[in-house]
């Protein structure tokens, strides 16, 4: 098989189980909580994916730059392996919630490899299409991965919700053999004590948003401890996150927008299919197909991404993003009763467009402007920026729906929320800019991996 061929594939089969197990357990929860008891964990199910996750993936990026993408990329999916199996063997709720954060481990080492991978195999205007295959594989696996479990749950046992990813997992380990890696790594020291200190600080902040209690002090330390990782990495011979990526003006804007972005409004399909079920009166399925107008979008922005960056480069395209971005969060914020279907599909449509050509613009510029052997690092930790806005975004809508008198009013308190801040995002835009206005160690967009 072709190497560049089998690489695809192997990244693929990594993406989908990676992905589906982020949702497959959204309508099997219930019945895995009766089975196992202790329903008061049954949110850390879900969290403790989430967190290991999260901050493992930029320190993942940083270990491909220093010792390779396909070994720490292999790791990953054994990693993944094991722990699904564990999970699969789980008999009590503590030991899922164990297992599902061992699981967690190995999803947060495959995540950015798609996207890191395809920056040394592909040139910058093939990478866009490359972008919308993996966002395709997104749409399937969040469609597919709660009907999947749901069949499991009613012909064999929840417990194959985990053991699938296992023949899936070996098939992407052994497509992965003959790929013959195009880039060198540069070797250095591992950052160890930086990387402890990242993953508590970055632990104890995405606990804010799941635990009930002390949520001060958990975000109290962990902003304590992201300052002293501040610090101690400017004092590194090779920090686990460069410097030079949050000195660099435009990789610092990316971030920040990328961040703002998903705060303000990527949490909307987390909460637009209860307004269809509650107020529009639509099925579980059409609520659900109406996200799908997300995925149209995000696919025909992406595509020609790549072509249009070495046209027009990065900070126009990011701008006519961020634009389309306040035009949703504005239809948003004028939702009401009257609106249905078509009207919130167009706006999930126009979300599509926005964060697929943004995501796209930032993945891409992530990869050309930071240094060969810095590559890794920025383009998962442009990723990781996102995540956490992410995070915050939905946690924040969640509570300004939780704490409203009414549902509807909650909906456009959460949806005014999000519009304000694509606004913030919007402006934070105008302050990216293209690499001959930069300045500094840049490479060219011209440039290919």
């Amino acid at each position: 098989m072709n190497s560049r061929l089998s690489v695809m594939v192997s990244i693929v089969m990594a993406m989908l189980v990676a992905s589906m197990d982020t949702t497959i357990m959204n309508t099997t929860m219930p019945i895995i909580a009766n089975e196992l008891g202790e329903f008061s964990l049954y949110a850390w199910a879900f969290a403790s994916y989430m967190i290991t996750t999260t901050v493992l993936s930029p320190i993942a990026g940083r270990l491909s730059d220093l010792f390779g993408r396909k070994k720490v990329f292999s790791f990953g999916i054994m990693f993944f392996l094991i722990g699904s199996l564990l999970c699969g063997l789980s008999q009590s709720m503590v030991q899922l919630v164990v297992f599902r954060a061992l699981q967690g481990v190995g999803a947060g080492f495959m995540m950015p490899f798609p996207a890191i991978i395809a920056g040394d195999l592909f040139p910058v205007e093939k990478r866009g299409k490359i972008q919308a295959f993996f966002t395709a594989m997104w749409g399937i696996s969040a469609v597919l991965a709660p009907l999947l479990g749901s069949l499991f749950v009613e012909y064999a046992t929840w417990r194959w919700i985990f053991y699938v990813n296992i023949p899936i997992c070996l098939l992407s380990l052994l497509t992965l053999l003959p790929y013959q890696e195009v880039y060198e790594p540069k070797r250095a020291s591992v950052d160890y004590m930086g990387a402890a200190l990242f993953a508590a600080a970055i632990s104890l902040l995405l606990l804010v948003t799941v635990v009930e209690r002390g949520q001060w002090w958990y975000g109290a330390v962990g902003a304590l401890l992201l300052v002293a990782f501040y610090y101690f990495e400017k004092r590194q011979p090779s920090p686990l996150v460069p410097l030079s990526l949050v000195h660099h003006r435009t990789l610092k804007w990316m971030n920040i927008n990328g961040f703002v972005s998903c705060v303000a409004l990527f949490g909307t399909s987390s909460y637009i299919p209860l307004f269809l079920q509650n107020v529009a009166h639509l099925s579980v399925f059409m609520s659900g197909v109406a996200l799908l107008g997300s995925s149209v979008g995000w696919m025909i922005a992406a595509v020609p991404a790549g072509k249009w960056i070495l046209r027009y480069g990065y900070r126009l395209l990011l701008i006519i993003g961020n634009v389309l971005l306040v035009v949703s969060g504005l239809l948003l914020a004028l939702l009401n009763e009257s609106h249905g279907f078509w009207y919130v599909f167009f706006i999930m449509f126009l979300q599509g467009l926005s964060f697929g050509l943004t995501s796209t613009v930032g993945i891409i510029g992530s990869q050309q402007l930071a240094d060969v052997h810095e590559k890794g690092i920025a383009t998962s930790f442009f990723m990781f920026c996102r995540n956490i806005g992410t995070a915050i975004g939905v946690t924040v809508m969640g509570a300004l729906l939780a704490q409203a008198p009414t549902f509807i009013t909650g909906i456009h308190h959460l949806f005014l929320f999000g519009f304000i801040g694509s606004i913030v995002a919007l402006a934070t835009s105008f302050l990216i800019r293209d690499q001959a206005e930069a300045g500094g160690n840049t490479r060219k967009p011209e440039e290919t991996a």
